[in-house]
């Protein structure tokens, strides 16, 4: 297991991981998107590797999150996968172990969306409970199709949070959460 930088990332490397993402989300209502993909460039990546093949990846992504009007300073998951044949042995949560790591020692929290609550729970992970909605040019939008579904890890460094609050983020192209 290792941690690369987007910079990083060799050709080849990029290639094998577009491979895994859009074979572990085809087609279908999960599908893995390029709107996906730019969400997850831009911050650190945990790359697992079995042999010479690319077994499984999240990567932390920076983003600031409001809970209410406080900005918190948030280490975003993205991209979170395992090869479909290689799913249920548990490589998904040694990546995600390293990405708690990367996250407490770098941002005040860390935050993600998911379906998956059990997964992450058993990690230390919580679902936030309040409201969600994202900032925009012109004012902040509810997001309820996604309450419920955020959910966040604290760091030494994370401020009260009362998950009960408004939670927001800053706009995207596609999936804002």
């Amino acid at each position: 297991m290792r941690r690369v930088r987007t910079p990083e990332l060799q050709p080849g490397e990029v290639a094998e991981l577009r491979d895994l993402l859009w074979a572990a989300f085809p087609p279908g209502e999960e599908a893995f998107t390029e709107e996906d993909w730019e969400h997850a460039m831009g911050g650190t990546h945990v790359l697992l590797t079995i042999g010479d093949r690319l077994a499984a990846h999240a990567s932390v992504v920076e983003r600031t999150l409001h809970v209410a009007e406080h900005a918190v300073r948030t280490g975003y998951v993205e991209a979170v996968a395992t090869s479909p044949d290689l799913q249920g042995g548990g490589l998904g949560t040694l990546v995600m172990e390293e990405v708690g790591a990367i996250i407490r020692d770098g941002y005040e929290m860390g935050a993600l969306g998911t379906g998956a609550h059990h997964f992450y729970e058993r990690l230390g992970w919580r679902t936030w409970r309040g409201p969600t909605s994202v900032r925009t040019v012109t004012g902040e939008r509810r997001t309820p199709d996604e309450d419920g579904f955020v959910m966040i890890l604290t760091t030494p460094t994370s401020p009260a949070l009362d998950l009960d609050l408004p939670l927001s983020c800053e706009w995207r192209p596609g999936d804002v959460w």
